[in-house]
């Protein structure tokens, strides 16, 4: 295969990651890699191994266009712009129409697990609509549904682990955490395959486990005991407010926790396994090996 790959975001923690698994892993030559960015400076290692760099932003749809020239496969990595309701939905439409008329012979997109209508997740909406414009650009795809990262908890258990109570919402909802470099190795099998028919795939942990399993994981692996509290969104979202949480953030976590109740984050896949050739690393694995960062 001599496909042109392209990836954007390639400054971000997930770009990063498919980009090694492409040159370290997957042994792809360096010279058949566009890797975008808004700040080319950050991928002077990147060049040095002789990837091509690219300024792509995602707020100027010429600059997306001229990025994607010469890509016969691209991987779209969603942004991370939730401030403003709305504008992630409107860099990603833009990347879509940018690849289209790039000439973009198959398109890759890091999206959500049910990002379908009637989500709790604040920002599904903008993960389904792009969803739906590659579908509708006629592009062939690969649609990859990320789960939660095990990374995530790293936000909230230092915290935790502190004070010995974990306020959370999500009741007995479950949520099937994986790690980000397995889901990273996963993408670039797929934007690597030579695969030319339309896929979409949920990227998911091997186990789901609600937040009294993932406690009782943590204090075994560290000998700490943590209380599982149990509160509405409501009360949960005023207590991130008061602990310092901007509204509209603490909003977007508390929607986490809804749609774990919900059922919609608990799905377990085989696709990391199918796509990279690998199993999984376990949570209880990962806890062990990140047990310094459990502290903070």
């Amino acid at each position: 295969m001599t496909a042109t790959l392209l990836v954007t975001g390639a400054s971000g923690q997930l770009g990063r990651g498919v980009i090694n698994h492409l040159l370290d892993t997957l042994k792809i030559s360096a010279n058949r890699i566009i890797a975008t960015t808004r700040t080319p400076a950050n991928l002077a290692d990147l060049a040095a191994r002789g990837v091509v760099v690219r300024a792509a932003d995602f707020n100027d749809p010429q600059s997306l266009a001229e990025a994607f020239a010469g890509a016969d496969r691209a991987l779209v990595i969603s942004t991370n712009e939730l401030e403003v309701q709305g504008k992630r939905r409107e860099q990603q439409l833009a990347a879509v129409t940018a690849a289209k008329q790039a000439g973009v012979g198959h398109l890759l997109y890091t999206s959500m697990p049910n990002p379908e209508p009637g989500s709790p997740v604040v920002f599904a909406p903008d993960h389904y609509d792009t969803e739906q414009a590659i579908k509708a650009s006629g592009i062939p795809y690969t649609i990859f549904r990320n789960g939660w990262y095990n990374e995530n908890l790293f936000m909230a258990l230092p915290q935790v682990l502190a004070s010995g109570q974990w306020y959370t919402s999500a009741g007995d909802g479950a949520i099937s955490y994986g790690t980000r470099d397995d889901f990273a190795a996963a993408i670039a099998a797929g934007l690597a395959s030579d695969s030319s028919e339309s896929a979409t795939y949920t990227l998911t942990g091997p186990s789901a486990y609600t937040a009294a399993e993932v406690a009782a994981l943590v204090t075994e692996v560290t000998s700490k005991p943590i209380k599982v509290i149990q509160l509405s969104d409501e009360a949960l979202t005023e207590g991130m407010k008061s602990a310092g949480l901007p509204e509209p953030f603490a909003k977007v976590l508390v929607s986490f926790d809804a749609a774990a109740r919900a059922g919609d984050l608990g799905m377990v896949t085989d696709a990391v396994e199918k796509l990279s050739g690998r199993k999984s690393v376990p949570l209880k694995q990962f806890l062990e090996t990140n047990k310094a960062a459990l502290a903070g």
